[in-house]
C-alpha cells in the first residue's frame, strides 16, 4: 500500500463510540489538544463543504509551504504504541503473514473495544464503521453485476481468502492464548474484517530508502489521526512529510478561503481506489486512471488469428519463450494509462515476439535477441504517438486483445455515456452504482482510446 491516506468517507453515525458525546469532532479535537497535536488556526476540520464526510478547510487563505497539522509520533496509533506493544514484540514471529498488518490490526482490535483505551476519541469518529462501503462488504453478486471486467471481484476474492485466513491461522490463536486480553466472541471475524478495511482506508506506510526496504521490508501501517481526515483527489494541494519527532501535513501550492484541502495516496487507478479505499473518481478528474489488458488475453487474440495447428504451435512455444524471460504471466496484466503504457517493456515484447515468424522466432532465440535489441528500442516508451506507429502485425494483435477485453464487462461504453449525461438517471442510481460506473468508463474511455490508435 502506498503512503496513504483515507478515502472520502461517506456519512457516519453522529454519536461518539462509548463517549456518550454528541459532538464527536469536539471530543476528537480537545483530545488533539491534549497529545499535542497542533492544528493550522487557518483550518477547519468539518462535514460542511467537504466532498464527503469529514474534511479539512481553508478557514484563510494558505500559502504553499504552510504546515496544516503537525502530529508527534507519540499520538500515532501503531503496534508500537499500543499498551499491548510488548505483547506484539514478543509474539513478532508467530504474527508473521503475507499483508504484514497483523501486529496493527491486533493493536486495533484491542484499542477500539476497550473502554479505557487513549484513542477513544479518535476512534468516535467512525461509529461503527459503518462509512466503510469497501467492496468487500458489498453482496456477492452486486460485486460481479457492477464490477465485472474491472478487476475488482478478483482482488477482493483474494482479500477475503486472506482474510479469513490470517483470521483463522494467526489471530484466533493469538486471542485463545491471551484470554485476559481478547475474547473471540468480542473481537470477531467482521470485526476483523472492518478493521482491516479501515486500515485499507486511513493507514499510511512511512517510506523507506530503497536499500532499506530490500533489505528489512516495507514499514508496517499505522494511523495517522487527523492527517487521515484529508480527502483525496488526484490533482491535490497538500502532501504529508515525515520528520524524526513528528508527521505534517504540508501544502504543495496556495489554498484560497473556504476552499477544500486535498491529500492524495500517490498515483491510483479508479479501480485501485473503490477496491481500497470505497470511492471512485467521476471522469476526467482521474488522471491516473488505468485500464488493464490481461496478459492471458492476448495470448487467446495471437491463437485466435492462428490459422492452423503449426501455428498455434507457434504461439505457444512463443508464450512459454516469454514465460521463461519474466516478460508474461498467467496473473499478469498489461496496465494502460491515458498517454502511455505502463507496462511498456512487456507489451513490447509480447507484441514482437507473438508476432514473429516460424523462422524469425527460431533466429531470435539463437541469437538471445533479448540481448540484442537496439538501445533506442529499449529506451523507448508506448507512448501513444509510438503505439500509433506500430507495425501493423502488432497493432492488429493489440486492437484484437482491446475488443476481447472489452466483451469481458457486463455493459457497452455508450449505455454508459448516456447514463452520465442524463443527470435525473444518474441521481436515481445507488451510490455504489455511481462507484461502480466511475471505474468502468474510465477503464472502457482508456481501452476505446487504444482502439482508435491501432486501428
Amino acid at each position: 500500500m502506498a503512503s496513504a491516506p483515507k478515502r472520502p468517507k461517506a456519512a457516519a453515525g453522529s454519536s461518539g463510540r462509548g463517549q456518550g458525546s454528541a459532538d464527536p469532532l469536539s471530543a476528537f479535537l480537545a483530545w488533539c489538544g491534549r497529545t499535542g497535536v497542533e492544528l493550522n488556526p487557518k483550518v477547519r476540520l468539518s462535514r460542511e463543504g467537504a466532498v464527503a464526510g469529514y474534511g479539512m478547510l481553508a478557514s484563510e487563505e494558505l500559502e504553499a509551504g504552510e504546515v496544516l497539522v503537525s502530529v508527534p509520533r507519540s499520538a500515532l496509533l501503531s503496534q508500537h504504541t499500543s499498551p499491548i506493544r510488548a505483547l506484539l514484540q514478543d509474539a513478532q514471529e508467530s504474527l508473521q503473514s503475507q499483508s504484514g498488518w497483523v501486529p496493527l490490526l491486533l493493536a486495533l482490535l484491542h484499542e477500539y473495544t476497550a473502554s479505557n483505551s487513549h484513542w477513544q476519541p479518535y476512534f468516535s469518529l467512525w461509529q461503527d464503521f459503518r462509512s466503510l462501503d469497501h467492496p468487500m462488504f458489498w453482496p456477492e453478486e452486486e460485486r460481479t453485476r457492477l464490477l465485472q471486467g474491472t478487476g475488482i471481484p478478483e482482488a477482493v476474492d483474494k482479500d477475503l481468502a486472506n482474510i479469513h485466513l490470517e483470521y483463522s491461522s494467526i489471530i484466533l490463536p493469538f486471542m485463545e492464548s491471551h484470554p485476559n486480553i481478547f475474547d473471540p466472541k468480542l473481537h470477531t471475524l467482521e470485526l476483523y474484517k472492518q478493521l482491516v478495511a479501515f486500515v485499507m482506508a486511513y493507514s499510511f506506510q512511512e517510506p523507506l530508502d530503497e536499500e532499506d526496504e530490500d533489505e528489512k521490508g516495507p514499514n508496517p501501517p499505522m494511523m495517522v489521526p487527523v492527517a487521515d481526515i484529508l480527502n483525496h483527489v488526484a490533482n491535490h494541494n497538500a502532501n504529508l512529510e515525515y520528520a524524526p519527532q513528528c508527521l505534517r501535513m504540508v501544502t504543495t501550492q496556495p489554498i484560497g478561503k473556504g476552499q477544500e484541502i486535498f491529500n492524495t495516496y500517490g498515483q491510483m487507478a479508479n479501480w485501485q481506489l473503490l477496491h481500497m479505499y470505497g470511492f471512485a473518481e467521476p471522469y476526467p478528474g482521474n488522471t491516473n486512471d488505468t485500464a488493464d489488458i490481461q496478459m492471458v488475453t492476448v495470448r487467446k487474440a495471437a491463437l485466435q488469428r492462428a490459422k492452423s495447428e503449426a501455428q498455434q504451435q507457434l504461439v505457444s512455444e512463443q508464450w512459454d519463450f516469454l514465460c521463461q524471460l519474466e516478460m508474461v504471466g498467467e496473473e499478469g496484466a498489461f496496465v494502460l494509462g491515458w498517454d502511455e503504457v505502463l507496462t511498456e517493456e512487456e507489451l513490447s515484447m509480447t507484441l514482437k515476439v507473438l508476432c514473429m515468424s516460424e523462422e524469425e522466432f527460431k533466429e531470435y532465440k539463437e541469437q538471445d535477441g533479448w540481448e540484442d535489441d537496439s538501445e533506442e528500442e529499449e529506451n523507448s516508451t508506448l507512448s501513444n504517438e509510438a503505439l500509433s506507429k506500430l507495425k501493423t502485425p502488432c497493432k492488429k494483435l493489440l486492437y484484437d486483445s482491446v475488443l476481447l477485453t472489452l466483451e469481458s464487462y457486463g455493459s457497452d461504453l455508450k449505455a454508459e455515456q448516456d447514463l452520465l449525461n442524463n443527470k435525473e438517471a444518474y441521481e436515481k442510481l445507488s451510490r455504489r452504482e455511481q462507484q461502480a460506473l466511475h471505474v468502468r468508463y474510465g477503464q472502457k474511455k482508456i481501452l476505446h482510446q487504444l482502439l482508435e490508435l491501432v486501428h
